[in-house]
């Protein structure tokens, strides 16, 4: 089993040089790799399905790793093989658990001896262990996916925007590497003052999500007696920084079906806005990958995303996307050509984007580039990329610490 403590205590690979693992076999040298994430299993959302996806890389290739993730009642204790160690966690309403920091987190690393520490999304804790890994001299790559400060100023907390912005730039700054997951969130990181920024962007499961999953028996239970409708849907949580009350003017049209997958803190307040839509709840696996291929357009309205995975799992099921023209769907969303990226809050143009859409003799062909835009991008792909990262990490520091040493 991955990460099992009744062995020696192991040691890191302190001397290293990346041009030994840079030929046909990239994963040549296992590594021991403590991954610190701010949301993990139960909590569902971006952080943790990519924390789970890297995991079951880890385990295909034979990496070691130890999980660090805040406590959550009735959260697993290991994943892919490998342990969670939870640390105490405070719960507030709306929002996934916040973990706090522990001393004995030290001497757990330092026991666990990683060779790379993996912080996702870092915010309380991730910030904690980053001093850690400074005191223990190991290196740290941080992986920059979460808007807090954009969740702050939807919220009208402007001045709590401004310092977070810089809060959460500083706990990168304090890292060896940091990967951003589009093109737009490099570019913010950059401007507050974030060095060595990489791109990484999520993979997409192309066999799961697919046009074939069309099931036209869920398309006529969602429609009903007005099967000459169109489908519309957003997948996502449903939380009152997502927007989805902007969906209202497409709600209130008669030639639409509204479908809302997904579950949150405000789908009791959605439900009263959004009256004739169709909520069908969280969905996952093959279920959810049905949803999407029988929707006719996909809409996400949240503009505070630094990547949105629901839009790469939209258009890899061949479905054309409308979404904000700002932040990470400005990567994954091609103006024309797979869907419209346009100012969701205002009604009138996401109702003539939805024409454009509808009324194109060409639609079948905007389907087949939606799904062509992401199917090359498979998490396999993007794995190997993440190791590689790791590995350019660790050659620097072993070359600056050599370079220490002759000083």
């Amino acid at each position: 089993m991955h990460g099992d403590f009744t062995v020696d205590l192991p040691t890191r690979n302190l001397n290293f040089d990346l041009s030994v693992f840079m030929g046909p076999t990239l994963n040549a040298m296992m590594l021991r790799i403590a991954l610190v994430t701010e949301s993990f299993l139960p909590q569902v959302n971006g952080v943790t399905n990519s924390v789970l996806r890297i995991l079951e890389g880890f385990a295909r290739d034979g990496h070691e790793a130890l999980v660090i993730a805040p406590e959550s009642s009735e959260g697993p204790t290991e994943y892919a093989g490998f342990r969670i160690k939870r640390v105490p966690s405070l719960s507030m309403k709306g929002l996934v658990p916040v973990g706090f920091p522990q001393r004995t987190l030290e001497p757990l690393i330092d026991g666990f001896a990683p060779d790379l520490i993996h912080l996702a999304s870092p915010i309380f804790l991730g910030n904690y262990v980053t001093k850690i890994a400074k005191s223990l001299e190991i290196p740290t790559l941080s992986v920059y996916q979460t808007d807090i400060a954009g969740f702050a100023r939807h919220y009208g907390m402007s001045i709590a925007h401004s310092g977070l912005k810089k809060w959460v730039a500083r706990i990168h700054s304090q890292t060896n590497r940091t990967l951003a997951p589009s093109k737009w969130s490099c570019l913010d990181l950059e401007k507050s003052g974030v060095p060595d920024v990489h791109l990484w962007q999520r993979g997409v499961d192309s066999v799961k999500f697919a046009p074939a999953k069309r099931d036209e028996i869920l398309r006529s239970q969602l429609l009903g007696v007005r099967s000459d409708r169109k489908i519309i849907g957003y997948v996502g949580r449903l939380a009152n920084e997502k927007r989805i009350e902007d969906l209202l003017v497409l709600d209130q049209r008669d030639d639409i079906q509204l479908v809302i997958i997904g579950e949150g803190p405000a789908r009791a307040k959605l439900e009263r806005v959004l009256n004739n839509a169709r909520f069908v709840g969280y969905q996952s696996a093959e279920n959810l990958a049905r949803y999407y291929a029988s929707l006719d357009i996909f809409v996400h309205t949240g503009q505070h995303e630094t990547f949105c995975q629901s839009i790469q799992e939209a258009l890899a099921s061949g479905v054309p996307v409308i979404a904000p023209k700002f932040g990470g769907p400005t990567d994954l969303v091609k103006h024309g050509w797979t869907g419209y990226l346009i100012d969701t809050a205002d009604g009138q143009s996401l109702s003539n984007s939805v024409n454009m859409i509808l009324s194109n003799q060409d639609a079948p062909l905007m389907s087949a580039r939606a799904r062509e835009s992401v199917i090359e991008r498979t998490w396999p792909l993007v794995h190997k990329q993440l190791i590689n990262h790791y590995y350019e990490v660790l050659e620097e520091s072993s070359n600056q610490v050599e370079r220490e040493n002759v000083a």
